[in-house]
């Protein structure tokens, strides 16, 4: 007997992040600037929390939205970096990640069968096409390009809505280009969204980890953005707690309670330890955050200068955890630079091309590992350049 399955999942390729992984988890010595992984371990103060959670017994279900106090936790943490105010009783879900807010987002908005349109700038993180597919839309890639710090612009944009447009995906700061959009570039964005029906999820994962004098801005803070803005965060990134499996989403009641009947029905809630440890991320955390942010930046910059230094044209990011550099000197395709770079020097980093086509050329490292780390797989990097290229 052949089973029958759903031909879109079918269809849809592994995540070229994974495979790239699993290829260097094959070879022994590899130095891997694969994955998105910080390195530091998540703040002790935040683990006690767990510990004392688990200690008090505190292992059932929470509401379905999660935790009543760590959406009033959630609600007070926006409210004081990103300035925008919501209601934590019908505003604010707890997802299991950033991840799950996003799958459960699309599929709120998108009308199955309807032609529906995501706007999905890229080069972007993997999981918004394949998401877009699976929840019956179709996805449309606007290009961006390293000469515009690969900011999605008004232009492209405008050229790119049509009457079936119903999602704009605004992934900033962007994994894996490290892009940011600053208030100038979301108010253009914002410009040629008003008048449309077109619903923005914003993916600010990254948020806390915007590097400069200019902290990251939300698209929902805009004049008359916040009612059609979808706003998703989580702890896995700014507080190193990937394992925790926490997101949230904040947006008006109508959308979100859409949503809620998705994450009640599929999972029931969020993880109750790993929510009263959010808790004291939340209301705790900041320090933490900011002490990240600042290792982050010095290993952004030696990074960058390693790079060009070694002769890979190198955009600078400014936010989140990776770099993109240009790999064209070389003359090999995003894969075969990969694939090589692993065989011959033991370095894992991730081809361009898994993240769109526009990716092509370049790839993807990621600098959430230490210093010691990059140094080495940097040394090995250049040895490969000097006898590749």
């Amino acid at each position: 007997m052949k089973i029958p399955l759903n031909p879109t999942l079918v269809s849809l390729p592994p995540s070229g992040i994974r495979r790239f992984f699993d290829i260097a988890a094959e070879v022994e010595g590899v130095l891997s600037l694969s994955l998105g992984e910080p390195d530091f371990p998540t703040p002790w103060h935040i683990r006690e929390e767990g510990i004392r959670t688990l200690e008090k017994g505190r292992t059932w279900y929470s509401a379905n939205a999660g935790l009543l106090s760590l959406r009033q936790a959630v609600a007070g943490y926006v409210e004081r970096h990103a300035e925008v105010t919501y209601d934590p009783e019908k505003e604010i879900l707890i997802t299991v990640g950033g991840s799950e807010a996003i799958d459960i987002a699309l599929r709120a908005l998108i009308n199955p069968g309807a032609g529906d349109e995501v706007l999905i700038p890229e080069p972007s993180f993997v999981c918004y096409h394949p998401l877009t597919l699976m929840a019956g839309g179709v996805p449309v890639p606007l290009r961006t390009r390293e000469e515009d710090a690969f900011r999605l612009t008004a232009d492209t944009l405008k050229a790119a809505i049509t009457p079936r447009s119903k999602v704009l995906l605004l992934p900033y700061p962007n994994n894996p280009t490290g892009g940011v959009l600053r208030r100038e570039h979301l108010e253009a964005v914002a410009e040629v969204i008003r008048g449309t029906d077109i619903v923005v999820i914003t993916d600010e994962i990254y948020g806390g980890l915007t590097y400069g004098d200019t902290p990251h801005v939300s698209f929902a803070a805009l004049p008359g953005m916040r009612e059609r803005t979808v706003r998703i965060s989580g702890f896995s990134k700014e507080f190193s707690m990937t394992g925790w499996r926490l997101g949230y989403v904040c947006a008006p009641a109508e959308p979100l309670a859409a949503m809620l009947k998705l994450h009640q029905y599929a999972l029931m809630c969020a993880p109750t330890v790993a929510q009263y440890a959010a808790i004291e991320a939340m209301n705790a955390g900041d320090e933490d955050v900011a002490a990240m942010r600042e290792e982050y930046d010095l290993r952004r910059r030696y990074i960058v200068g390693r790079l060009r230094a070694i002769g890979l044209p190198c955009f600078e990011p400014e936010g989140a955890f990776y770099v993109f550099p240009s790999v064209a000197p070389c003359g090999l395709s995003s894969e075969a630079f990969c694939q090589r770079l692993i065989n011959e020097q033991k370095v894992a980093m991730v081809p361009g091309n898994a993240f769109g086509e526009s990716g092509e050329g370049f790839v993807r490292i990621s600098y959430c590992y230490s210093l010691a780390h990059i140094t080495e797989a940097m040394n090995r990097l250049e040895r490969f350049i000097e006898t590749c290229c």
